[in-house]
Parts: structure tokens; sequence; C-alpha cells
């Protein structure tokens, strides 16, 4: 089958690579209809995330239709038409047993990677590098689903494929950000990043009673999709001093919730921002936490900081005595989605929230490196590339 597949950094190729195989009896085979880029899936190719190799196929956020099933599979016939988390979690464990899916004990066959780098062992992730299990990515016509009963959802009868396939990584990231903010009724909510994650960020925190919304980015086209469809007030920090603005939209108290929707490749301003891309560029540092700094010095006192924006290794300067002295909550992690994907496939079903807005461009997989340049590169109002693996392919 053919894949598109990381070469080296920031060289993708469409390859030829073998047709998925049932390994385990829990496991099916599903023909990928849809798989989008990610934010996240940057951090790879940008080659900021060690442990990925030559021949790696990309991509955790998709949907498709299920063509094969181990024995053991109960929940799905071939023909179920499914959208899946891009966390793997056998279901089984304490941590899953706990809804903490992305801590998952057993589904990472390489957990002695994040072992030595996070001092405990991590859930599997499709496409996101052989610390994260080495599993084959999304952006290919075919996928294997380990642990297919707990990882894959029916898609409801009459639900389009773009109101869909976001339910398997963006708006479960969004919704589980918003959740873990303490929102109550009446909150104001800030949120840094107005792309895909962002977007899902502030339509959850409504869905959870905030009474108003503040989206945080440097791109128009982003923020004003953030005024027309999530109904957030915007700021531009390439204009305005973004803590002195939150102070004035909040009485001077600042926001209830700051949540962080971009993580270690943030922009910004001024000497902090060139700083930080020194530091990132001599490989002095992983991580840019322009956003996580912002986060903390705006939070208002003993409100929370919720992060989703992924972080990979050490951060520099992050303001402690701020967090500790103002008693704010962190809360933070990569997303566990089978505890979030039923309820948010129900709220596209009734109408609350219809992530299709998201998918401005749709290209095969052949037009693999496009797509993500457009995406990097944020040309003609991008904000999310979805692939269809099925689109007639040029020759690799």
């Amino acid at each position: 089958m053919k894949a598109l597949c990381y070469n080296s950094v920031k060289d993708l190729r469409v390859e030829n690579v073998p047709d998925p195989e049932i390994i385990s009896p829990k496991d099916m085979i599903v023909r990928v209809t849809l798989s989008s880029v990610c934010g996240s899936d940057l951090h790879i190719i940008n080659g900021f995330i060690p442990a990925v190799k030559a021949g790696d196929v990309l991509g955790h956020e998709f949907m498709g239709e299920v063509v094969e099933t181990g024995r053991d599979v109960k929940k799905f016939v071939k023909g179920d038409r499914v959208v899946v988390a891009s966390v793997i979690a056998c279901g089984e464990c304490h941590y899953c047993n706990q809804q903490t899916y992305s801590l998952c004990d057993n589904s990472n066959p390489n957990a002695y990677l994040p072992e030595k780098m996070f001092g405990d062992t991590l859930a599997g992730i499709y496409g996101y590098t052989h610390a994260f299990g080495g599993y084959a990515g999304s952006h290919a016509q075919y996928i294997r689903i380990p642990f297919a009963d707990n990882g894959a959802f029916k898609v409801p009868e009459g639900l389009q494929d773009d109101s869909v396939i976001f339910c398997s990584d963006a708006f479960p990231t969004g919704y589980m950000a918003a959740d873990m903010a303490n929102i109550k009724p009446g909150s104001v909510v800030a949120v840094w990043g107005a792309g895909g994650v962002g977007q899902m960020a502030m339509q959850s925190a409504y869905l959870l009673g905030a009474e108003r919304v503040i989206a945080i980015d440097r791109e128009a086209y982003r923020l004003r999709v953030a005024i027309e469809k999530s109904k957030a007030e915007t700021l531009n920090f390439t204009e305005v001093d973004v803590l002195e603005a939150l102070k004035d939209l909040t009485g001077g108290r600042g926001p209830d919730c700051c949540i962080d929707a971009v993580g270690m490749e943030s922009s910004g301003t001024g000497i902090g921002y060139a700083y930080d891309k020194a530091k990132q560029w001599a490989r002095m540092e992983n991580d840019r936490p322009l956003v996580l700094r912002d986060a903390i010095m705006a939070c208002r006192k003993g409100g929370t900081v919720s992060i989703v924006g992924v972080y990979s290794g050490f951060a520099d300067k992050i303001p402690m005595g701020a967090a500790m002295n103002k008693a704010l909550t962190f809360r933070m992690g990569q997303m566990h989605g089978p505890k979030y994907i039923p309820r948010l496939l129900e709220h596209v079903q009734n109408g609350d929230v219809d992530p299709s807005f998201l998918v401005t461009h749709k290209m095969g997989l052949h037009q693999g490196q496009q797509g993500y340049d457009m995406f990097t590169q944020k040309e003609d109002n991008c904000m999310r590339v979805v692939f269809d693996p099925q689109k007639s392919l040029q020759p690799a």
C-alpha cells in the first residue's frame, strides 16, 4: 500500500510499505478515509522529537471503514464506519480503569524509551515515533488498530466525515483542556492558540459553562475564525501586550482559567522569543515555553493553568515563584480519547458543535509535503489539511 513517510527533517515522501496485518486477536484493520495533519506532527517533522526513523508512517488523527477484525474484537464487523482515538490504550490496566488512557501501562511496546526520558511508561500513539510505540500512522491507505474495542467508535448514522474526523484527536484534546481547567458557570477562559485544538478548547469551554472566552494568537484569519465560529474575544499578541490586555478585559483580576494549546514551538515577540529560539536551535533547550510563562503570569490568583500543547523535554525560565505564590493549579497531559469521544460524538450529533469548519484543504497523500508546508506556513488561511488516502496516487 501507499503511505506518507518521514524521510528526514522536513522531508516527507510517499512510499510503498507492507499492508498492515492482524497481530493480536484484539486488532482490527481499517481502510483510512480521512487523516488530518496536526500541529504536534510538526514537532516530529521539524526534528524536535527524537526516536523517529526514516520510513516511519506519520498521522494520528483519522477515521475509516473496518475491513478485518481479530477473533476477540466484539464491537465491530466489516463495513462499520469508525473514528479512532489517537492514543492507544488497553482498556484493562490501572490507568485505563481510571479513564486516564494516555497513561496506559500496556500499549507501548517500547516503554523503556519514555521511561528514560520521562521517568515512567506512557501509552502508544499512532504515528508518533518509537518512543510512543513505533506504531504506523494513519497517513496510509490502511492501518492496524490494536485494542480495537477500546479505541475505536462507531460513527452515528447521518454524520458527515468532515464533522467526525476531529473527534479522533483535536476535539477530545480541546475538550480535555477545558475539562481540566476547572471551569465554572461565569468563568473567564483564556486560550493561547487559535488552531484546531484551540478552537475546540474554546467551544468546549462554553459547553462546560464558561461565560467568556478570550483567544490569543498572531494569525488574523485564525482570530477571525475564533470570533465567527467559537464566539471568542480576541487578542493578537503582535499588536498588544497580552498580560496588560487580559488584565484590562477582566477588571484587573486575570482569567480564571488559562489553556496552553500551543506547546513547545510557540511564537512570540521580543527578546524572550529570540532567547528561546536561539537555545532551541542550539539544542540547549527542547521547548520554547513562551505561552506557558504568559499563562502563569496572566492567570488570576487561585486559578488553573491547563496544558495540552505538547512539550517534549526541558523548558527554561518557568516562573515557578509566581505559580506557587498565586496558588495556581496545574493540570496537563496527552488526551484520554476513549473517555471523551462518545460524548463528543453526541455533541456533534446534537448540533452543539460542528468541527467541520477546521477542514480548509483536502489533498491526496501524494500532496503530503505540500500539505504540511501549507499548514506550517499558514498559507491560504489554512486551519487543517486533511488527506484522503484513497485518492489516486502519483508514483512515489
